[in-house]
């Protein structure tokens, strides 16, 4: 008897990640995945005690590839810090429309949601240097943005509208010193 071939969790993942980017995730089921890996479900399920669990792993893998999104985004120094930011948000919705639909439009209904992640508080740094805005103002200017950049990421990955990048960077700035300068007038 041959040897069985082990399917390994990081395979599953991949594979699990894979499909939601061509078919979104109303596609995943053990069935579809395991014929994608051309294997019975079995695999499956000794790696992940249930779906929810492989999409568990799968929702923190998606986070990585977003992270790294971020970090190649900074890493250009097109922009300043704060905005590379929201405009990684935006490429990682344009070019990965199901996994930001993944990440960023799921129901969370029954999630826990941090209040303040480290990400947050390194955002809202950045804001209180650049404006010398302070507590409550700060956490407004970040929230007020990032509802600005998640509607733009948001419209992008459901082709509500498609546009270019020089236009999207000059929205973002107008927004940022629209809001700047409303803070500074108060």
């Amino acid at each position: 008897m041959p040897p069985k071939i082990k399917i390994t969790k990081e395979e599953i993942i991949k594979t699990t990640i894979d499909i939601i980017r061509k078919s979104g995730t109303q596609a995943i089921n053990a069935r579809t995945i395991a014929k994608v890996l051309n294997c019975s479900t079995q695999p499956i399920f000794s790696n992940f005690s249930t779906m929810e669990d492989l999409m568990n792993a799968v929702i923190i893998a998606t986070e990585e590839l977003y992270d790294e999104y971020t970090k190649k985004e900074v890493e250009k120094s097109l922009y300043p810090l704060y905005k590379a930011n929201g405009m990684a948000y935006i490429r990682f919705a344009k070019e990965e429309k199901e996994l930001f639909k993944l990440l960023y439009m799921r129901d969370r209904t029954y999630e826990t949601i941090p209040k303040e992640t480290e990400m947050t508080k390194e955002m809202e740094k950045i804001i209180h240097n650049n404006t010398g805005l302070e507590g409550e103002a700060t956490k407004l200017f970040h929230l007020e943005m990032w509802a600005y950049v998640h509607g733009i990421a948001t419209m992008i990955a459901t082709s509500y509208f498609d546009i270019e990048w020089e236009l999207i960077s000059k929205i973002l700035t107008d927004a940022y010193q629209g809001l700047k300068k409303q803070y500074e007038t108060e």
